[in-house]
């Protein structure tokens, strides 16, 4: 199979350089492409200097356009699999193989590196978990799919999912609502546990006040995207 990883970047120059490294080392059957999102910092002079492979955006579209913009490159160059992998430092490219191998074995849609399965390593803040459970609780109520981990970011999808991303993603905290788009089109997520770590630079983009708009965003888009079928 032909397999790429999307690393959305913004303001991600302290620590993009090892997340490609990360993958070259762990996952050479994997090839990479970073879609700078519009960074105000160096991510972009660090991809130029090194020599990584990237996407410039010239208009900053937040993560959810830079992750469909990363489908997009792989619909056009004919990906069989696409995973989604931060340039934080938080995932652990040693796992992509063994969910590339989950996809197939499992006849799988979506393959989701989750935290909470056998709850090693970084787990996130309280608060943050408390919302994961909320969200995970949401979703089996209106797919009836067991989801431990919703707002991974390290997800891994076939090409038919691609093809759906890069037409249509969500552009706002867009993973648990791009969950629910595809089960409710009936395709398969399956879960595998990963270990993640602590973001090596830079915040996270819902800490703090900005929590509660998160919250009620994304119950809406997931309500929304339920009366669109």
């Amino acid at each position: 199979m032909k397999k790429l990883v999307i690393i959305p970047a913004f303001n991600e120059s302290g620590s993009i350089l090892r997340a490609v490294q990360d993958i070259k080392e762990h996952a050479p059957g994997f090839d990479y492409v970073v879609i700078n999102d519009c960074s105000t910092d160096d991510t972009l002079q660090v991809c130029q200097k090194n020599g990584l492979n990237h996407v410039n955006l010239s208009v900053n579209l937040g993560i959810g356009g830079a992750v469909q913009t990363g489908y997009l490159y792989g619909c056009q160059n004919h990906y069989d699999v696409a995973v989604q992998f931060d340039g934080d430092g938080q995932h652990d490219a040693a796992y992509l193989e063994q969910m590339s191998e989950e996809l197939v074995r499992t006849g799988s849609d979506m393959v989701i590196g989750s935290r909470f399965i056998e709850k090693e390593g970084f787990q996130s803040s309280g608060l943050r978990r408390v919302g994961i459970r909320y969200f995970s609780t949401l979703i089996r109520l209106v797919t009836g799919a067991r989801v431990t981990d919703p707002t991974s970011g390290m997800r891994m999808v076939n090409r038919d999912v691609m093809k759906i991303y890069a037409e249509n993603y969500p552009k706002d905290y867009p993973e648990p609502e791009s969950v629910v788009a595809i089960l409710r089109k009936k395709k398969k997520v399956t879960e595998l546990p990963v270990i993640m770590r602590e973001r090596e630079e830079g915040t996270s983009s819902i800490a703090g006040p900005k929590s509660a708009y998160y919250m009620i965003k994304v119950t809406l888009a997931i309500f929304m995207e339920i009366l669109r079928r």
